[in-house]
């Protein structure tokens, strides 16, 4: 058995990435994924079934602590899961089944970038939007959950995420929060 080699600077930038997604509850995918591919030079699906594994172990103690807090809307949460988990397998199957092939991993960054611009838009536009409108929020058992266009939103993002790793914290809030703009951010 070979000794296991830690990357130092590896170690530092799972901290960073870490500590940002736990203070912001976005950015794993947008943030890690990138990190990965630019700045260690992994494949870009080396990167997204690196930052899945990874999200595993965070997400559930995430999860877990805004369940204790009673933030958690559980109507919405059931009709995202319903949509996003069997979308995000789909999304993760047709990423196998389509190869690792050099215009795979082009395409695959491309998308990637593209989700990640699509996030980041949708953040601005969303900051820009609630500054000219007073939006009071409302804690999450006041608001009624939208079944299908929670499950379709669900769907879309689990495949998204399943593709490409990105999406389920920052695009996903953004989608949220136009869908129920009285739930608290």
């Amino acid at each position: 058995m070979s000794p296991v080699h830690v990357d130092i600077l590896l170690a530092v930038a799972g901290l960073l990435v870490g500590m940002l997604v736990g203070i912001t509850g976005a950015g794993g995918g947008s943030l890690l994924t990138p990190v990965l591919v630019v700045l260690f030079g992994l494949p870009p699906a080396a990167a997204v079934s690196s930052d899945i594994v990874v999200s595993m172990v965070t997400r559930p103690l995430g999860a877990a602590i805004h369940l204790r807090r009673r933030t958690v809307h559980k109507g919405i949460v059931l009709w995202l899961a319903i949509g996003s988990v069997p979308a995000g397998f789909a999304g993760a199957v047709l990423d196998h089944l389509v190869g690792a092939g050099a215009a795979v991993q082009q395409a695959l960054q491309t998308g990637i970038a593209v989700m990640l611009l699509i996030a980041a838009a949708g953040l601005g536009f969303r900051t820009l939007v609630m500054r000219r409108r007073q939006v009071v929020d409302l804690h999450p058992r006041q608001i009624a959950a939208r079944p299908l266009p929670t499950l379709l939103l669900g769907a879309a993002g689990g495949l998204v995420f399943g593709m490409t790793s990105v999406g389920a914290g920052s695009l996903m809030m953004v989608s949220l929060l136009a869908l129920y703009p009285s739930l608290p951010a």
